[in-house]
Parts: C-alpha cells; sequence; structure tokens
C-alpha cells in the first residue's frame, strides 16, 4: 500500500502551492525571494558544470539525435497537438483560453527542472543541459515565428534580447564557471553527490512558491468560472500525458537507452514558464496577458507535479535493478 501513496518531495510539492495560495509572497519580499531563486538556479547549474568532466559534456553536445528529438517534441508536436485542441468547441473551451494553450504549445522546454528531474532520475545530464539550453536560446527566436504563423498575424515585433541576456546569465554562465574550475573542484563535488539533491529540490520548489504566489496576487482565478478552469486543467493534463507517452515510449522506439530515454522525457515534455511570461510581454505587447499565460502557469505546476512522481518511480526502478544485479556478481 505504501508505495502507492506520494513521496515526500511530491507532498512538498503540494504543501508549497498550498502555502503560496494562502500566504502568496509579494512585494519587496517577492523581489528578493525572486533574486533568491534565481541564484539557487544559477548554483543548480554551476554544480552541475563542477562535477562533470570535460569528456562527458563533448559527448552530451555531440549527442545529436537526441537533440533533434527534444526539438522536434517541443517545437512540432507540442504545436500540431495545441492545433487540434482546437477542435474544441468555444462553448467548452473560451477562444481567450484557447489562445493561452497555443501559446503554451510554442514555447521551449524549461531548463532548471528539466535537469532535476533527469538527475534525480538518474538520466543523462549533460544531454540535458545541453538539450534544454538549446531550446530556450532557440526557442527566443522559434517561439515568435511560430506565433506569427500558427496564430496567422503578423506585426508583434521580436523578442527583447532581456530573455537571451537572462539564459546566458542565470544558466550558461554558472555552467561554464563550473567546466572552469572542474579540473580543481571537480572530484570534490564528484566525492559529494547527495550535495546537488537539495539545490535541485530546493530551486524547484521556490520557483512553484513564486510562480503560484504571482498568478494568486495577480488576481487571475477571478477571471473564469470554476468549470473554466476545471476544463483548462483537464486539456492540458491530456497534452501532458500525450506528450509524456509520445517521448517516453517514441525514444524506446527509436533505440535509445535508458539514460537518453530519460532526458527525451523530460526535456522533451515540458514548457518554460521563466521563459513565457518574459516572451508573452514582448510578443502581446499592449495586450492584457494575463489570459495568455494562465495556462502556461497552470501547465507549469501540472508538469511539475506529474515528472516528480515520474522521476521518484525511475528512480526506484534503478535502485531495484541495481539491487537485484549484485548477488549475479557474487556467483
Amino acid at each position: 500500500m505504501r508505495r502507492y501513496l506520494p513521496d515526500t518531495f511530491t507532498i512538498l510539492l503540494m504543501l508549497t502551492v498550498a502555502l503560496a495560495a494562502v500566504l502568496p509572497i509579494d512585494g519587496t519580499a517577492a523581489a528578493w525571494f525572486a533574486i533568491a531563486t534565481k541564484l539557487g538556479v544559477g548554483l543548480i547549474f554551476f554544480l552541475h558544470g563542477a562535477r562533470l568532466s570535460r569528456e562527458v559534456v563533448i559527448a552530451g553536445f555531440l549527442h545529436w539525435r537526441l537533440h533533434i528529438v527534444i526539438l522536434f517534441s517541443t517545437f512540432a508536436l507540442f504545436p500540431l497537438i495545441g492545433l487540434l485542441i482546437g477542435f474544441v468547441p468555444p462553448w467548452i473551451l473560451p477562444p481567450s483560453l484557447y489562445t493561452g494553450i497555443l501559446f503554451l504549445c510554442v514555447l521551449p522546454s524549461t531548463v532548471q527542472s528539466s535537469i532535476a528531474f533527469t538527475s534525480m532520475a538518474g538520466g543523462n545530464v549533460p544531454a540535458a543541459v545541453c538539450a534544454a539550453s538549446a531550446s530556450n536560446i532557440l526557442g527566443v527566436f522559434l517561439t515568435p515565428l511560430l506565433v506569427g504563423v500558427i496564430f496567422s498575424a503578423g506585426g508583434h515585433g521580436g523578442v527583447s534580447l532581456d530573455a537571451i541576456e537572462q539564459i546566458l546569465l542565470q544558466l550558461l554562465a554558472p555552467f561554464v564557471a563550473g567546466q572552469i574550475l572542474q579540473p580543481w573542484i571537480g572530484d570534490w563535488i564528484r566525492a559529494r553527490k547527495k550535495l546537488l539533491a537539495p539545490v535541485d529540490r530546493g530551486s524547484i520548489l521556490m520557483v512553484v512558491y513564486l510562480a503560484f504566489s504571482q498568478a494568486v496576487t495577480a488576481g487571475l482565478w477571478h477571471a473564469f468560472t470554476l468549470s473554466d478552469l476545471t476544463i483548462l486543467i483537464a486539456i492540458e493534463i491530456v497534452l501532458l500525458a500525450l506528450i509524456l507517452t509520445a517521448t517516453t515510449f517514441g525514444s524506446r522506439l527509436l533505440g535509445f537507452d535508458r539514460a537518453d530515454e530519460i532526458a527525451i522525457t523530460f526535456c522533451g515534455s515540458k514548457k518554460s514558464l521563466a521563459s513565457g511570461i518574459p516572451m508573452a510581454s514582448a510578443i502581446f505587447a499592449g495586450q492584457n496577458i494575463g489570459m495568455i499565460v494562465l495556462p502556461v502557469m497552470l501547465f507549469h505546476q501540472i508538469q511539475l507535479m506529474a515528472c516528480a512522481v515520474i522521476a521518484q518511480r525511475y528512480a526506484a526502478k534503478a535502485a531495484e535493478l541495481e539491487g537485484t544485479a549484485i548477488p549475479a556478481t557474487l556467483t
């Protein structure tokens, strides 16, 4: 019976969402908390950069088949399913919320949680770092292009350089710094693998609390009926389930090993809230973006909850396989 109960990390995620709903952080405190969250995310990438050997990182960059599959899922499969969702009658799914779903489907993959979950599950972390970072950098250009094509509306303007600067400074720069220092501190970091666990989980909890607090303080929950939100959540759960199924079983059919399957599953099924909100502000400048970013906010919470469970199951399965392999080596 115990195996069907939520794990500790999933319970912490639920408690974090509940805390944000009851006691959201805002104002000056939220600004300082956002800075702390960015520092936590940067620390993740510094530690990953310091832990990974140069040979492993190069191998991750050269794993082009994996990157193509993840980019296809992010910028082709997601938008295709988003267009199919358009056949849902408007009296079931309000057009304003459908616009938000379409925007969600053209966003790049999230970075920090994709890598954190890949690490938790025992997947190919170097490939995940490269693929998720590449998705975000390409997304700065591809997302506005896809919005223009899919929405059949031009003149949105380009995305500001702030999004590119955020990716480079917050994600890639710490990773590169860790790589530079890796010859001197790499062995020390690798000898203390447990150091990464609280940083990964802590940063995800911080992102969840900050994102959900912003949604609560913005008053978005009062803009729609409970039935509208219920239908939106149900559609997004189905969307995520379809993508997770496609990435998981698709990677197996394509012959990827277990570590690559994990990276593809987590990197190819995510959408970035951190990139989505500034992109929405730039692409839909002058418009009320509340309805557009609401599906992104909700999907962000749904994907974190679902992937936390999946990552724990991958980790448990790996531990089980290692346990059964031990006696064989003794015979």
